[in-house]
């Protein structure tokens, strides 16, 4: 992969750098053309003048010296002809070669001088450029100057050398960077490579049902990408399906040991009950404790059962906690109905329980049972531990794509130290002086983030509890 990426890099490096030094080049080239032929185009049209005033004058001699000295001085050919193309002045030019006599018509017949091609450092070593002598109505000669280019092309040949030596440390340059780029990018994919492929190692191979039902999702076969991000995809594939197989087993296990322990605890139960008229009177205080201890036994592993259910959210169709079709609610409805299945144990616990005015409808997407089941777990932790002349009270509120339950008390609440740890397994508070198992609120936490939902505990003002169930609202789910 550092490879392909290096190669893209360079790639669009040298893109780059060709399309800044290319046309940079092509200017400087154009550039020292065109300053060429302004000199020299000067220079002709000075000896056109010179000729036109020695024809006027009928003496040439002044024009011929002129010519012979900016040969010598110049080193460059020049060639005067009359109107009838007799030589004038001549300062070194071949009257036989074809292209002096080719720019020698062309200017005895007024052409414009057609646009010298651009110079190049192997281009040609000389330039023609040809003037007529006279008027644009009447011509009475014409003047050639063979220029040499020689110049000319050495300043091109050191600029674009100049610029290939730019362009070559810009690529060097960039090509430090690109190394130093991929090696910032793909260092932490190689190591979570690393990483994933030794956990992948250590964990067991998953089942051949699990590999066929992941095969139409599987990453690492419907993504492309380099061979290190698809070793990176086959190993998260197989960590994703032992993960799923070790919380699949870990649940069966959890709902295999509640079953096989529930039906010897029943048993238990039985006998201890066939037992019961022929315990002594002195020993009924120990019988009837230890038939608690049974019930406790069992009702803790409902609570296991549950639990293993409630995080584990493939199970939740198994234990009936959705319904396949009904997965949404009205909470404020949800809420009346806790209001009267839990208003008698209230009243019976000397305790109050109300219902804050209704906000109209508040959909959330839970089904109805599992919001229930929810609920009546802070409904009961209150109901047990709030204390004798309670009030608890029940309240919905809505706000943008959530809607929030709100069970509240003024009991004796829970020591500040204990609040973050409600929602702990086995944990149960110190005010809790009877009963319980500490997976209630652990349950209802569980259920709750299963949806995308959220369970809080918080300490009321000045004394009390409050659970705080945060859920998405239907139309937002």
């Amino acid at each position: 992969m550092r490879r392909r990426l290096l190669i893209a890099l360079t790639v669009f490096a040298a893109i780059a750098v060709l399309a800044f030094a290319v046309p940079l080049s092509l200017t400087v080239a154009t550039s020292r053309t065109q300053q060429l032929v302004l000199a020299r185009s000067g220079d002709a049209d000075r000896f056109a003048n010179l000729a036109a005033a020695a024809s006027t004058a009928g003496d040439s001699r002044a024009l011929s010296d002129e010519v012979g000295r900016y040969h010598e001085l110049y080193g460059e050919n020049v060639l005067v002809v009359d109107a009838k193309g007799a030589t004038t002045a001549n300062g070194g030019a071949n009257m036989e070669d074809p292209g002096i006599a080719a720019a020698v018509a062309a200017a005895r017949r007024n052409q414009r001088p057609h646009a010298e091609n651009q110079l190049t450092p192997w281009g040609a070593p000389t330039m023609l450029i040809a003037r007529p002598v006279g008027t644009g109505v009447q011509v009475n000669g014409a003047v050639v100057i063979e220029a040499s280019t020689a110049r000319a092309r050495a300043d091109i040949a050191q600029t674009w050398a100049l610029i290939v030596l730019g362009g070559v440390f810009a690529m060097a340059l960039f090509t430090l960077l690109a190394l130093t780029l991929s090696r910032w990018v793909l260092r932490p994919l190689a190591a979570l490579s690393h990483a994933v492929a030794d956990l992948t190692a250590t964990l067991p191979k998953p089942r051949a049902e699990s590999l066929a039902a992941a095969h139409p999702v599987s990453i690492a076969r419907h993504h492309g990408g380099p061979p290190e991000m698809r070793a990176v995809a086959e190993s998260f594939d197989t960590m994703a399906l032992a993960v799923a197989d070790s919380v699949d087993a870990q649940r069966q296990l959890v709902a295999d040991t509640a079953h096989a322990m529930r039906n010897p605890l029943a048993a238990l139960m039985i006998r201890l009950d066939s037992l019961e008229h022929a315990v002594p009177a002195n020993a009924a205080n120990t019988f009837r404790s230890a038939g608690a201890e049974v019930e406790r036994l069992t009702a803790l592993l409902d609570g296991l059962l549950a639990l293993a259910s409630a995080e584990t959210p493939a199970a939740f169709d198994a234990v009936g906690l959705e319904e396949v079709d009904d997965h949404h609610c009205d909470a404020v409805q949800v809420v009346a109905d806790r209001f009267d299945a839990w208003s008698s144990a209230y009243a019976a616990a000397g305790q109050e329980l109300h219902v804050s005015p209704p906000i109209g409808h508040a959909d959330v997407a839970i089904s109805a049972d599992v919001l229930a089941q929810i609920l009546d777990v802070p409904l009961s932790n209150s109901c047990r531990y709030a204390g004798t002349g309670a009030k608890t009270v029940l309240t919905v509120a809505a706000e943008p794509g959530w809607v929030t339950l709100t069970v509240h008390d003024d009991g004796t609440g829970v020591p500040a130290d204990e609040i973050d740890r409600l929602s702990t397994r086995f944990f149960r508070g110190s005010t809790a002086v009877s009963g319980g198992s500490g997976l209630g609120l652990p349950i209802a936490a569980a259920l709750a983030q299963a949806r995308g939902g959220t369970l809080t505990v918080a300490s009321a003002h000045p004394h009390g509890l409050a659970v705080h169930v945060r859920l998405p609202a239907a139309e937002s789910a």
